[in-house]
Formats: structure tokens, sequence, C-alpha cells
């Protein structure tokens, strides 16, 4: 078992983030454990919708791959940009605040959209994923019905 240190976690948050904008969802998952608990603060009823399928609760490394599928299926590769402005670490903890900007591939509305993401790492994996982000811009980037 290793020992947390603020110098771990940062050095595996870096590494996730890097490894998230490569894009290759396997090599993403497999920087989580086989079991986790992926959270994403939406309310209940928007998750899993067909315009958002990736927005939803999550368990395991492979749930882990499919989120970063869909949600490269369902946005404009290139117009994608995360701007991460702070990471803060507290031993297997970490929060890492910024901004994405996205378009939505359905309708082609660009969103930016504010976010904290809280992960805690044992054994150099992420075993907690929980995104705090700017639901609405996100949902109105998706909308197909009249607003």
């Amino acid at each position: 078992m290793s020992i947390a240190t603020p110098t771990n976690t940062r050095l595996a948050v870096e590494k996730l983030l890097r490894t998230i904008s490569e894009g290759d969802p396997e090599r993403i998952a497999e920087l989580y454990a086989e079991r986790g608990d992926w959270q994403l603060s939406w309310p209940e009823a928007e998750h899993g919708r067909a315009a958002t399928p990736w927005i939803r609760h999550r368990s395991n490394r492979s749930d882990a791959a499919a989120h970063y599928r869909e949600l490269a299926e369902h946005h404009v590769p290139e117009l994608v940009a995360t701007e991460v402005e702070r990471i803060l670490v507290d031993g297997n903890d970490a929060v890492v605040t910024g901004e994405i900007r996205q378009t939505a591939r359905s309708t082609g509305r660009a969103y930016r959209a504010r976010f904290a993401l809280h992960l805690t790492f044992e054994e150099g994996l992420v075993t907690r994923h929980h995104v705090y982000e700017d639901s609405l811009a996100v949902r109105q980037a998706f909308a197909t019905e009249e607003r």
C-alpha cells in the first residue's frame, strides 16, 4: 500500500488530466480503480437522457471508459477545450476547478461550464470522481425543444 502524500496525489491528478486530454477512453479508464464512486451533481431526472447519456452515476472501470466514449460521441472534438484553474490537494483527495468549453454535436451549440471535480486516489487509481458543473449550460446546449 502506498502512502498518500500531496506530491503523489498531485502527480496522479496531473497524469489523469493529461491522459483525459489525449482522448483515449480505454487508457483513461486504466487510471480508475475496478470499483469506484462516480457521481454527477445533476438532478436525478436528467441522468442518462438520450441527448446526454454520459450524465449518470458510475461504479466501475468499464463505466469510466463508457463515460469518456459517450462524452466524445456527443461533442465536436475540434471544439473542445478545458482550462484548469486550480488543483487543491489534501492527502488522497484533490479538487480540480476550471471551465470546459465544448460544442454539442446534435445542436451545434457551443457552451461554457464551470466545474469542480473532487477526486480520491488509492494506490494511484481514482476511487472517487464527483463532478459539480453548470448543468444548465450543458442542458441548454443539448436542448432540442423550443426555448
